[in-house]
């Protein structure tokens, strides 16, 4: 199953529409996918059961695209590390 691609704006606007939806939503950002968001509904033995069906997909999507998740993984952190390190302040020109 394809996730359907939308941008972040368009999928904050239509939450309540992809929520009910069953269909896998890529959230993209300048062209980039940032996530996804994956519906589930039903019971909790449900939800379980099509997050595993999610899970199985995303690793389809992951492999087709040659997608190293550990590289992904150790990517975040770094980028995470980065934003949350206090900036030093650039002295003003005179």
């Amino acid at each position: 199953m394809e996730a359907t691609k939308v941008g972040i704006r368009e999928f904050r606007a239509g939450m309540a529409e992809f929520i009910t939806s069953s269909t896998p939503v890529a959230v993209t950002r300048h062209g980039q996918t940032i996530g996804y968001f994956i519906p589930t509904h039903g019971q909790a033995e449900a939800d379980v059961a099509a997050l595993k069906r999610a899970s199985k997909t995303l690793d389809r999507l992951l492999a087709a695209k040659s997608i190293d998740v550990d590289a992904v993984v150790a990517d975040f952190k770094t980028t995470r590390k980065r934003a949350s390190t206090p900036k030093k302040p650039v002295p003003a020109a005179a």
